[in-house]
């Protein structure tokens, strides 16, 4: 069963930082595109970053560059996005997710990715 685990999240004040963590238990991420997507409150779930399965390559949202990165530890088999300068329109919950095996894949497309975490939340107040 493929697992995505994410945590880190929480409340913290507009500017400041947080570092979300998803754990892959059971299975090798540099096999796969990673994705971290987003979800507000009334909105659709919306592209964040992604990485490359050979971890090459990175890719944002327009809304984050320069103020998020993803990165990727294989021998921990754990992705993870740094978020700095918060902004209270960063808040909403954060899911990463998987795509399929060594495929390149449109990574700003919800169903491009196979298989999700269940999220978690981040607020960011003014």
């Amino acid at each position: 069963q493929v697992q995505l685990v994410e945590s880190g999240g929480g409340l913290v004040q507009a500017g400041g930082s947080l570092r979300l963590s998803c754990a892959t238990p059971g299975w090798d991420i540099s096999s796969y595109y990673m994705g971290w997507f987003r979800q507000a409150p009334g909105k659709e779930r919306e592209f964040v970053t992604a990485i490359t399965w050979s971890g090459g390559k990175t890719y944002y949202a327009d809304s984050v560059k320069g103020r998020f990165t993803i990165s990727r530890d294989t021998a921990k088999n754990a992705v993870y996005l740094q978020m700095n300068n918060l902004k209270p329109e960063d808040t909403a919950v954060y899911s990463c997710a998987r795509g399929p095996y060594r495929r390149q894949i449109q990574f700003r497309r919800r169903d491009e990715y196979d298989y999700w975490g269940q999220g978690t939340q981040v607020t960011v107040s003014s």
